[in-house]
């Protein structure tokens, strides 16, 4: 779907690309004709190569044309507002879609068209109970008698 198009259709619901719950710094640019251009320095929440989730405080509509520039590499893309999500502390999330799929601009690897959670080189979730932190767990060193001893024939 190009960006022009201002009416989407049904099959746009289908996934195009993987998405990545990632946090990265953006500037969300909103440029209206006879007005001063509207900004604001959000985080992602979600990325994929066609657009992102971020959360924002200012007005936005769906259909929107708004820019989108990496605070790390200064990269800017042209972006339509696609959805609305949940409000998060005065913010709503705000879904958006890149004028042209763009799958380098967050510089990440994203996954295969054909990756499967539930294929078999896939490994299961690490069970964690909501709040908590993730389960580091540390190498352990072979034990010491093993390393000392000399082999013997």
């Amino acid at each position: 779907m190009s960006i022009s198009d201002p009416h989407p259709n049904r099959m746009s619901n289908l996934r195009r690309s993987q998405r990545v719950c990632l946090s990265i710094p953006v500037l969300v640019i909103k440029s209206e004709a006879g007005k001063a251009a509207v900004t604001e320095e959000s985080h992602t929440l979600i990325v994929s190569a066609h657009g992102a989730l971020v959360l924002l405080s200012m007005t936005v509509k769906f259909g929107d044309i708004l820019k989108i520039k990496h605070k790390k590499t200064e990269e800017e893309l042209a972006c339509r507002v696609m959805n609305f999500g949940a409000e998060q502390g005065g913010k709503r999330e705000v879904g958006v879609e890149f004028a042209e799929p763009s799958p380098r601009f967050w510089r990440i690897a994203f996954p295969p068209a054909d990756w499967s959670p539930r294929g078999p080189d896939s490994k299961p979730p690490t069970p964690q109970t909501p709040g908590s932190r993730p389960v580091l767990r540390k190498p352990v060193p072979p034990p010491a008698e093993a390393a000392k001893s000399p082999a013997t024939k």
